[in-house]
């Protein structure tokens, strides 16, 4: 099953940003194909302990036969709670690739890909009620309006939502090339890629509730990391990315922390180096990491 899900991006960045300790506990809440995980397990010690997280059943059958080693098929937002049950409170490091697996995009029933026709999925658990199908026939025109505007950055999100709601009224829409008919005023020749993928990237993070996911977990980051442990983080759009830097820089994800009377503030994590991006060389190897940023911090 591995071969079926991406080369990991940024593997040995990502990996060395963990200053990884030979018999220290660490946790991958993103498994996929267990690239990272594999990379991780190679520089542990027998004392050493990785945990993988994962909501997809898919990614289960490349779990890593290895005595050190615990996957988890639970979504990221419930990191602390699953860590505590396996009785681990503390960790020296988490990494976290966020973006969609080659294995979602390339298998065409789940919807995923702008590439093939397919019923409207898009789940990442598929165990979940709420469907890409749900969203685009269910919800009302301002609701469609703000996944459009909020998650797609689409400027013409309001028209987009109102003539999906016209639509649907004569018949429910229910696979892609549906879904790209009705919009096909919004997807001129030369920019129709770009669009589509905004599009399905504002339903597919509505569906899998992402950003909510996301906050959720990095919330819990600081309070599961030992002092001195390592985040290792790679995004893939600006929706993530922000949330990722605003976070490591100052503990929120809006404003700013209370200084003190002497005009100072505490903050749970420090950056580690700049911001890293994929060589040319690795964005020729596999484009799936033309887009990808990784984002080191360390527990104060």
């Amino acid at each position: 099953m591995t071969a079926m899900y991406h080369n990991p991006v940024l593997l040995k960045e990502t990996v060395d940003g963990l200053n990884i300790k030979p018999d220290g506990v660490y946790v991958d809440v993103t498994f996929g194909g267990g690239g990272h995980s594999r990379g991780i397990l190679d520089r542990l010690g027998v004392n050493g302990r990785l945990y993988a997280f994962d909501q997809d059943l898919d990614a289960l059958a490349n779990a890593i036969d290895d005595d050190r080693f615990v996957l988890i098929n639970e979504n990221f937002r419930y990191v602390k709670r699953f860590l505590r049950f396996h009785g681990v409170k503390e960790v020296d490091g988490v990494l976290a690739d966020f973006g969609v697996s080659s294995h979602q995009f390339d298998v065409a029933e789940r919807g995923f890909s702008t590439r093939f026709e397919a019923k409207l999925d898009m789940r990442m658990n598929q165990q979940n009620e709420l469907s890409a199908y749900h969203v685009v026939n269910e919800y009302d025109e301002e609701r469609l309006r703000l996944v459009f505007s909020q998650y797609g950055e689409l400027r013409p999100a309001a028209a987009m939502a109102r003539l999906i709601v016209e639509r649907r009224q004569d018949k429910p829409i229910v696979t892609s090339e549906e879904l790209k008919t009705v919009l096909k005023k919004f997807l001129p020749p030369r920019h129709e890629n770009k669009i589509l993928a905004q599009i399905y990237q504002a339903i597919r993070i509505e569906v899998n509730q992402e950003i909510e996911a996301l906050k959720e977990f990095l919330l819990q980051t600081p309070e599961i990391l030992k002092q001195g442990g390592r985040l290792s983080f790679i995004s893939y759009h600006s929706l993530e990315d922000r949330l990722v830097k605003r976070f490591i820089r100052n503990g929120l994800f809006e404003g700013e922390p209370e200084r003190d009377m002497f005009g100072n503030f505490e903050v749970p994590l420090k950056k580690i180096n700049g911001l890293i991006v994929p060589t040319k060389e690795e964005i020729k190897k596999n484009n799936r990491a033309r887009s990808a940023k990784l984002r080191i911090a360390e527990k104060l």
